[in-house]
Order: structure tokens, then C-alpha cells, then sequence
């Protein structure tokens, strides 16, 4: 599945089912209403309702461009130290 790059930067991670249909898309932080149409729409099933997020928190494009790095680094570092406990 090709996402524009304003979406796929924002996900951590897709799930298929036994379809090869998209069952699960999981992102750093919430998906503007916006973004999840067109996710649904790119998608072509208007009854998805698979979203989930790593961090409850919403920005906006603006905030989220200047903190995506910071924001996917401190996702990685909180894995590795679950790793080493």
C-alpha cells in the first residue's frame, strides 16, 4: 500500500489480514479526522476502524514536522528500555 508521504511518515506500523487487506494501522500519535478519510478512502473501505496510536497526544502538521524526530526517538528509546527489564 503507497501512502502520500504527509501519512506515511506519521505511521509506525500496518497490519494484513489473510486477505492481504489492511486491518490495522498504527501511528506515532492521532490521525486528524482528515487524515483518517484519506487513509479510508486510499484504503477503499469506508467501514474501516482499525486506528490506534502509540501516544494518545494530537498535533498539528506544523508541530508534528518539527518534532517527528524527536517524537520517533523517544518511541524507540521507551522499546529499548522495556527491553532491558
Amino acid at each position: 500500500m503507497n501512502f502520500p508521504s504527509h501519512i506515511e511518515d506519521k505511521i509506525f506500523e500496518i497490519s494484513y489480514d489473510s486477505d492481504n487487506l489492511v486491518s490495522k494501522v498504527v501511528s506515532y500519535l492521532r490521525f486528524s479526522e482528515s487524515e483518517r478519510q484519506e487513509i479510508i478512502s486510499l484504503i477503499n473501505n469506508d467501514t474501516f476502524d482499525g486506528f490506534r496510536s502509540v501516544f494518545t497526544d494530537t498535533v498539528s502538521d506544523e508541530e508534528w514536522n518539527k518534532t517527528k524526530d524527536q517524537i520517533k526517538k523517544k518511541f524507540r528509546d521507551e522499546l529499548f528500555d522495556i527491553d532491558s527489564m
